[in-house]
């Protein structure tokens, strides 16, 4: 009796074909610069910076390059860095934010097998990928 109403859900649209894998938890970044906790964000995944691990001498606390004025006095630590992610089947696709120069990229983000995540940022079809090692 399960199976057929399983095939009937699949047909209608109600079981995703695939589902990436989660990429909750708290990553490393690969400069080892920072910690990002990616989670839950309403009906999305996003992370926020939440531990500065090698801070640069004379490195701002603020947001200084950020391309709007207004968001240019928040604090570094807490920034969202990944926005509005959401399952693309096998990898998951929303926005990534480079404080170095206060741009927000297209980015696919994906678990690997040993638990860290590969992120890549894009523009148009030209990515550059890192891996951020699982934090303790």
């Amino acid at each position: 009796m399960i199976r057929p109403l399983l095939t009937i859900a699949a047909l209608l649209g109600a079981v995703p074909a695939s589902a990436a894998t989660p990429i909750a938890g708290r990553y490393l970044t690969e400069d080892g610069a920072g910690v990002i906790e990616v989670g839950r964000c309403g009906n999305s995944v996003c992370g926020k910076l939440v531990r500065i691990v090698k801070a640069k001498p004379g490195a701002p606390t603020t947001d200084v390059n950020n391309t709007d004025p207004a968001l240019r006095n928040r604090p570094v630590l807490g920034m969202p860095i990944l926005s509005n992610f959401a399952d693309a089947g096998s990898d998951w696709r929303g926005r990534i934010y480079d404080p170095r120069n206060g741009k927000s990229y297209k980015s696919i983000v994906s678990k690997n097998a040993d638990g860290s995540l590969k992120v890549q940022g894009c523009i148009a079809v030209f990515c550059q990928t890192q891996v951020w090692k699982p934090a303790g």
